[in-house]
């Protein structure tokens, strides 16, 4: 549901978005996708029974929680590439060393980052001075183009459609005890969609939107 309060802001927003996501590719300026989820830690409490043909794996219902982790990824839809991190914290520490990766590792020749992310506190460029030395920071923050999702519109991310794959095809209900397993697990789907540069087909335009949307454009 949108909310209709507040409309011509998700608007502006949106549209924001939507024309980032009509741009064609130019390695100037990538457009890259970051976001980050809570994954919760589970572990088994006993070793499940060892496969057997014509049988599905048994495990016990018992369960060890391990607590919560936090998932990070980064996602450039028209070149087909993502990055996986997993860290112990979502804080804004995380957020900067995740761009000052990309703007000095992934992307080091790039005249600016188009950054599309939601408006979580910890994704700004006050982020870069929290973690770095005020010249770095500033370096950072020069280096990345902002671009917000609205308000409750965090759906207009395609990083978030890249996060319902890997849960559908990677994570699922696995039991995952630790970081290093989680990791281990997620960078091996990193790595098979990185070798088949899948991508997202985004339809979704700034026109079908004002189409379609009708109630976030009370002038129409």
């Amino acid at each position: 549901m949108i909310p209709a309060e507040g409309s011509p802001a998700f608007a502006a927003a949106m549209e924001h978005v939507l024309d980032a996501y009509a741009a064609p590719y130019d390695a100037r300026f990538p457009l890259v996708c970051v976001d980050e989820r809570p994954c919760a830690l589970v572990g088994e409490a006993r070793d499940p029974l060892p496969l057997q043909p014509g049988r599905v794996l048994r495990q016990d219902a018992e369960y060890v929680r391990g607590g919560l982790c936090c998932l990070l990824l980064a996602f450039e839809p028209l070149r087909g590439w993502r990055q996986a991190w997993v860290r112990p914290q979502r804080r804004r520490l995380e957020f900067a060393e995740l761009v000052a990766h990309l703007a000095e590792e992934v992307y080091p020749t790039a005249a600016r980052i188009r950054l599309v992310c939601d408006q979580l506190n910890t994704h700004s460029a006050a982020a870069f001075y929290a973690r770095y030395p005020p010249e770095r920071a500033r370096r950072l923050a020069e280096r990345v183009e902002f671009i917000y999702t609205p308000v409750h519109g965090s759906w207009l991310n395609v990083v978030e459609t890249e996060f319902s794959i890997l849960v559908r095809q990677c994570l699922g209900h696995r039991r995952l005890g630790g970081i290093d397993q989680l990791d281990q697990q997620v960078q091996a789907w990193v790595a098979a969609r990185n070798q088949r540069k899948a991508t997202i087909q985004w339809h979704l335009t700034t026109a079908d939107a004002r189409r379609r949307l009708t109630k976030l454009y009370p002038s129409i």
